[in-house]
């Protein structure tokens, strides 16, 4: 597949999620000290990088060899549209189970996942198939779900830990592009545009999501 929904390159889509990989990966190994201290909403530091590491092992689990079965998401902003619906009671859970999982040593479980999952990645073609509890999505438009989580994630664990939350560049802009269709399809566009040009500012609960 050469470009997805938000207009990238496969250089671009991939690129990006990998890098994301990395950037959570090495802001893990600087967090093994803090995994007790608070990290968003109700979440520890340890329950944080758990919800996010699920960007990675989401991939190794629904990623299937097939290129012909029948995609029924097809592009990123279904998919958040469809997944937002979830209930965020579970979506708490599902973090805390994750950042337990993790075992003793997420600084070394992370890393590890990390490098698993992106030679995976780089030996998948984006036609892949993606098996996803809400439908089956192509690899090209899956990917860049889990690099804008990550990229998310990653900049609250860095915040949490009072360190600067400046990212990889393919993965933030891959992020941001799906950001901004997201507010598109929710009917913020042009209220996004306003506050992003300096025109108008945003309500204080403002989200894409």
């Amino acid at each position: 597949m050469g470009v997805n929904t938000l207009g990238e390159q496969t250089v671009e889509w991939q690129g990006a999620y990998l890098e994301a990989g990395t950037w959570f990966a090495e802001t893990c190994t600087r967090a093994s000290d803090s995994l007790d201290a608070p990290g968003l909403g109700d979440w520890s530091v340890r329950d944080l990088m758990g919800h996010a590491s699920r960007a990675l092992s989401t991939v190794e689990v629904y990623l299937i060899d097939d290129t012909e079965e029948p995609v029924t998401l097809g592009s990123a902003v279904e998919y958040f549209a469809t997944a937002l619906r979830t209930d965020p009671r579970q979506i708490a859970a599902r973090g805390r189970e994750a950042g337990a999982a993790l075992a003793p040593e997420p600084a070394t479980a992370v890393p590890e996942l990390a490098r698993r999952v992106g030679e995976r990645v780089v030996a998948a073609p984006g036609t892949a198939r993606v098996r996803t509890p809400f439908g089956t999505m192509l690899l090209a438009e899956y990917l860049p779900t889990r690099t804008f989580e990550l990229a998310v994630h990653t900049g609250d664990l860095l915040r949490a830990l009072g360190q600067e939350a400046a990212g990889p560049e393919l993965a933030i802009r891959s992020a941001l592009r799906l950001a901004a269709d997201l507010g598109q399809h929710r009917g913020h566009g042009a209220s996004l545009l306003a506050y992003l040009t300096g025109r108008a500012g945003l309500a204080d609960d403002f989200t894409v999501l």
